[in-house]
């Protein structure tokens, strides 16, 4: 048994208080650049901007981050790993999940991360993410089907043309408010690529 000396418990509880100060401070920062992308593109945000909306100096900004691209890079990182968590714990609670289910679960992320998540997969927002958020899920489900039309090597554009218009389809349902629950947005996905030369499994 490893018993602790009162220095070590004052430092520890020291440890404990900064590291509290550090994710209030990111929490705060990053919801400042959130707010301020739903004003304006991130190309005319300054980093001033960003200090004074989390009311933070700018030595605790670049404590953290190299610029306000890094920061949005950081919530996108964020964003992705957090879902990925979200839809394994999913996978491993449900091991006989079909393919609807699993849209469903991200349907419903979503929708938890509206705010969020309608900057990033706005017109405005980074292409690169949105593909990431999508393969994020078909990287495992989604498969080329038998066919004698497709050629080897073009399966590729029909992924990007699948991933594109499903990008779409979520930003439109968070444009609308989210009217549809997230089963019927999932088999409306599901639907829309059945005539495809794509599967999901």
């Amino acid at each position: 048994m490893v018993y602790q000396t009162k220095t070590g418990e004052m430092i520890m509880k020291k440890q404990k208080k900064e590291d509290r100060r550090v994710k209030y401070t990111k929490m705060v920062l990053k919801e400042s650049l959130i707010d301020l992308l739903s004003q304006k593109d991130i190309s005319a945000i300054t980093i001033k901007e960003i200090c004074e909306e989390a009311d933070v100096n700018r030595t605790t900004f670049y404590a953290h981050y190299a610029d306000q691209y890094d920061l949005l890079r950081q919530i996108e990182d964020e964003l992705l790993q957090n879902l990925k968590a979200y839809i394994t714990v999913f996978k491993q609670k449900k091991a006989d999940a079909i393919f609807v289910d699993i849209l469903e679960e991200m349907f419903e992320y979503i929708k938890a991360n509206a705010k969020l998540c309608k900057l990033l997969l706005s017109k405005e927002g980074n292409l690169d993410f949105q593909k990431r958020i999508m393969m994020l899920v078909y990287d495992t489900n989604l498969v080329a089907k038998p066919n004698e039309t497709l050629k080897k090597g073009e399966e590729e554009y029909v992924y990007s043309f699948v991933i594109t218009g499903c990008v779409g389809v979520i930003h439109k349902w968070l444009e609308e408010g989210m009217k549809h629950s997230s089963r019927i947005m999932a088999g409306m996905i599901i639907n829309s690529v059945k005539n495809l030369p794509v599967t999901f499994e």
